[in-house]
């Protein structure tokens, strides 16, 4: 709180705070490149590194996937009914299964998928866990040891969490679109051939190109942006007097940020 005061009535502190900022959007980015080119190194992929990452993958997807699917179906359905009944009320039924489609499909699981998926893997993390700011090691030790356990934990959680958003994403997307057309056809085969031609009509390749991309995107930024606030704070220990779980809201624009991008490059 005393923070925020000084920088309010002291305007000679805004600059210093935007060049503070910048730094910390830099030094994400600069940590999502060392995850990736790590990522793409043969030698990090050892025998500890995989049993590492099939913890993470356990943990992260198989554990939580079907209470997700679960959930996702069961609000799905009713999201599902009133956009048919609505539909139906003012004589747009035909149009009620592409809505659902992509509203359902195409935004709102892959978007679910990756709050999930932080709440669950991403942002369990805590300062403390790491431990090091706690330590009282020197600024150097940190960096050291921050690399060493990047390479050790970061690499695995950055594959567990993208295939956790990809999994959730692809296997509530498939219960949605079977709940569709039960919804629209019931046990009826005859409705294959229309269903098929809409579903096929929503997605083109462009659009699934970029469902992709936006899910893998996603994946990044839940893996990356929580453990980069994370090791920021053990760099910095003078910001660890907040009561907001580091990388929380960045996270949270970052994903708004990647979702108003993909509606606005296929919707205007």
């Amino acid at each position: 709180m005393r923070r925020t005061v000084n920088l309010a009535t002291r305007p000679s502190l805004w600059g210093a705070a935007f060049v503070r900022y910048l730094r910390s959007w830099w030094y994400m980015f600069h940590l999502g490149a060392i995850a990736l080119v790590t990522a793409l190194t043969p030698s990090s992929y050892s025998r500890a590194s995989r049993h590492a990452t099939a913890y993470y993958v356990y943990t992260g997807t198989w554990k939580v996937l079907p209470w997700f699917t679960l959930l996702s179906a069961l609000i799905s359905l009713v999201i599902i009914r009133i956009v048919l009944v609505t539909a139906l009320s003012y004589g747009l039924s035909r149009y009620a299964l592409e809505m659902v489609v992509r509203v359902l499909v195409l935004e709102l699981i892959p978007l679910s998928a990756a709050l999930f998926a932080a709440l669950r893997a991403g942002m369990a993390f805590d300062s403390s866990i790491l431990g090091l700011a706690r330590a009282g090691l020197p600024t150097d030790a940190i960096t050291t040891e921050a690399l060493r356990r990047l390479r050790r934990d970061l690499v695995p959680q950055l594959f567990a969490n993208a295939f956790s958003v990809l999994s959730l994403a692809m296997v509530s997307s498939t219960i949605v679109l079977v709940l569709a057309y039960l919804n629209v056809y019931g046990l009826s085969p005859w409705g294959l051939p229309d269903y098929t031609r809409t579903v096929g009509r929503v997605f083109e390749p462009v659009v699934t190109i970029g469902f992709v991309l936006k899910t893998v995107l996603f994946g990044l930024a839940v893996a990356v942006i929580p453990t980069a606030a994370i090791l920021e704070l053990q760099r910095y220990p003078r910001r660890l007097a907040s009561n907001v779980q580091p990388g929380a809201l960045r996270l949270l624009f970052v994903l708004l940020l990647i979702e108003g991008s993909s509606l606005a490059i296929k919707y205007i």
